[in-house]
């Protein structure tokens, strides 16, 4: 809902001080400003942080469902997925990180052991990527909090995922357990990340070396060279090998990024940032990612969150200290300007509801798929953060 300097939304009252100017606006949305002499254009606010909460607010009065976990979508369909849930726990840091308030503590104690109940009692997944992602926010929530459950979870998850790395096609970590002919970038580069995470609280060596490898394996197989964009997989079948080059997705390149990044932070090799920032710039560029400057509609169903992981890396990449001021303006400008078009148009409104194309929002009563909703709050949430710390002025 946008609200505009009209008669429609102020209301005139004569008091006996003279004339005041009263007018309704509600949290998440923009208070408009305008110049006394009336000379001035009507300028927006953008409330991010107010907006974080709404949004932070509805995912959960919409999509929590039992055990702590929430459901597939805000129509009637309350099927458990797993990695979804994971990335749950990483916006419900996130919204814990900002404010600093209590109340998103037992939401992600819940949230974790209830994904082992709703899993069959067990953490373990055929599906790498999917316990990927639960291992990186549970090291986030241990960052966070310090509770040692999470750290437990992570060291678990990680010890079985590296049972999927092969010599297959010259190494890499298969996409699922049970297809040991493919190997996927979503299996490849959020291993590093979790490696590096781990490295950076456990200081193994062998964690860093995990890193090297998996980060080196990605790059010669599924990075192409010139342009840094990530190629979604390399398989084999009846003895024929092929990369899809044709899949570059947003998640992809934002994983890959955090990898480079953290790996540069180890061991301050200027490879590891020259290719997060050359990936970094494709984003801005390539028409298999952005239209119109706007990252693409990757649809709902599991396509609705790839634009949230990449924005949750992207802006580690347009925070990062020793990028050259160019590439820190471009990479902000773009950041900003995803988040005030979502910002404006969409977002449904008081629903609070995610649009998968965020240049419009949701019908009311549409569906809204929780990996859809999720990217929305990414966005905000690296918005307030990009804001409070300056990079929107």
């Amino acid at each position: 809902m946008k609200r505009f300097f009209s008669k429609s939304y102020s209301i005139l009252f004569l008091a006996i001080a003279g004339l005041g100017l009263l007018t309704a606006s509600c949290d998440d949305d923009p208070i408009p400003l305008r110049d006394p002499n009336g000379v001035v254009a009507p300028e927006f606010e953008y409330t991010w942080a107010k907006t974080a909460d709404s949004l932070q607010l509805a995912t959960t009065n919409t999509y929590l469902g039992s055990n702590g976990t929430y459901i597939q979508n805000n129509t009637g369909n309350s099927t458990f997925n797993y990695w979804p849930n994971a990335h749950v726990l990483d916006v419900l840091v996130d919204g814990y990180l900002r404010t600093g308030n209590e109340s998103y503590i037992p939401k992600m104690k819940a949230l974790l052991q209830g994904i082992k109940v709703k899993n069959g009692n067990t953490y373990n997944n055929v599906f790498n990527d999917d316990m990927l992602w639960l291992a990186n926010s549970s090291l986030r929530a241990y960052d966070a909090t310090k509770d040692a459950e999470y750290k437990e979870v992570a060291d678990f998850l990680w010890e079985r995922i590296k049972l999927s790395w092969s010599d297959v096609f010259g190494g890499g970590i298969t996409w699922k357990q049970d297809t040991p002919m493919q190997k996927n970038a979503v299996s490849n580069g959020p291993a590093v990340i979790l490696a590096m995470r781990l490295y950076e609280i456990d200081k193994d060596p062998q964690d860093l070396e995990w890193a090297k490898k998996i980060y080196t394996w990605q790059k010669n197989n599924l990075v192409d060279p010139v342009t840094g964009l990530v190629w979604d997989n390399i398989s084999e079948t009846n003895g024929v090998i092929t990369t899809n080059k044709d899949w570059v997705f947003t998640y992809n390149m934002g994983t890959w990024i955090g990898a480079g990044l953290r790996l540069y932070k180890a061991t301050n090799d200027q490879t590891y940032l020259d290719d997060a920032v050359k990936s970094g710039r494709s984003v801005l560029t390539s028409p298999k990612l952005v239209s119109e400057g706007i990252l693409k509609d990757e649809g709902q169903g599991d396509g609705g969150l790839f634009k949230g992981i990449l924005v949750r890396y992207f802006t580690e990449l347009t925070q990062h200290p020793t990028i050259n001021a160019t590439d820190k303006d471009k990479f902000a400008d773009f950041m900003k300007f995803n988040a005030e078009t979502f910002y404006k148009k969409g977002i449904l409104r008081p629903a609070m509801l995610s649009g998968n194309n965020w240049k419009v929002a949701p019908a009311a009563g549409a569906n809204v798929d929780l990996t859809t909703q999720l990217s929305g709050v990414m966005l905000i949430e690296a918005a307030a953060k990009l804001d409070k710390d300056g990079y929107f002025d």
